[in-house]
């Protein structure tokens, strides 16, 4: 009777380790934008939701993140740009300074 015991909880710990690597991490980041506008943007997996849509990782070079709706031969292409270390936000039309909350 013991073995089965050990056994029954051994396999509920490893369902219950499995269950919490399901979690979703993400962060949410203030942004804001040269003009004076602010934004919230949240990382999350492969995808960036920034102003109400979703944009897909596209790849990075060094430091920099490349995010878009649909990812470009040229990742350098990307609609945005965005560098982890300094927050920096960059889109075809205007510049963000993001912190994480």
């Amino acid at each position: 009777m013991k073995p089965f015991k050990s056994q029954a909880l051994l396999m509920l710990l490893a369902c219950l380790a499995l269950l919490g690597c399901d979690r979703d991490t993400y962060t949410t980041w203030n942004c804001l934008s040269s003009t004076g506008s602010k934004s919230t943007m949240v990382t999350k997996k492969a995808q960036m939701q920034f102003q109400d849509q979703q944009f897909d990782y596209c790849g990075s070079l060094g430091e920099r993140s490349f995010f878009s709706k649909a990812c470009p031969v040229n990742i350098q292409d990307s609609d945005f740009v965005f560098t982890l270390a300094s927050g920096a936000l960059h889109s075809n039309t205007q510049d963000y300074q993001c912190s994480a909350l």
